[in-house]
């Protein structure tokens, strides 16, 4: 199966996701941590009341990483599910008869 251009397919679509993703995310939060550490000022900047920069970037580090599960769920959904299952439902059916079924007696 890992020769199979779908299964490549399938890991290209998901690398294509995922890595833009995960790189973007790292950044974003090293420019919250680096601005933590070397921009104090900037990030002790109240806003209103008892609220500061840095508050709302943190908040936004919670936001961010939900919101990107929720993109991801919606993404593996669309794309990544319906080949992923054809491909499973293929293995499935291709044992049948090998004796790969997963429910031997």
């Amino acid at each position: 199966m890992h020769s199979d251009p779908r299964f490549d397919n399938l890991r290209r679509t998901f690398v294509s996701f995922v890595l833009p993703v995960s790189i973007a995310f790292l950044a974003w939060y090293l420019l919250y941590v680096l601005m933590s550490a070397y921009a104090r000022d900037f990030m002790g900047t109240v806003l209103f009341g008892d609220v500061n920069v840095a508050l709302v970037f943190g908040i936004l580090q919670f936001i961010s990483t939900f919101g990107i599960a929720i993109l991801y769920a919606r993404f593996a959904g669309r794309k990544l599910d319906p080949q992923a299952d054809a491909l499973r439902d293929e293995l499935s059916g291709a044992g049948v008869g090998n004796g790969l079924r997963g429910d031997r007696a």
